[in-house]
């Protein structure tokens, strides 16, 4: 079996520590009541750095998958941002 260099519990850990940010800055979005525009952009901003954490810092491509989802989920946010920002523009 081909071992990339991370055990399934440090993956396990590697996919919570990104999840527990974005419900973190969603919750202080939540809390603040911050504009909806800047809070998928923070947690688009979230889910770039940790993809590229992710990329530069595991050894042996050990979360290169989980970095692609994270950098797709990040693309994803950024679209919603854009949408609701053409929406206000719209209201306005």
């Amino acid at each position: 079996m081909v071992h990339l260099g991370i055990d399934i519990d440090q993956f396990i850990l590697l996919t919570i520590y990104p999840a527990a940010a974005f419900f973190a800055l969603g919750y202080i979005a939540k809390k603040t009541k911050m504009r909806p525009l800047v809070s998928y952009m923070l947690q688009a901003a979230t889910c770039f750095s940790f993809a590229i954490g992710y990329l530069v810092l595991v050894p042996n491509g050990g979360a290169q998958g989980l970095a692609v989802v994270l950098l797709m989920f990040g693309g994803v946010l950024l679209f919603m941002a854009r949408k609701q920002s053409i929406q206000q523009e719209q209201s306005v």
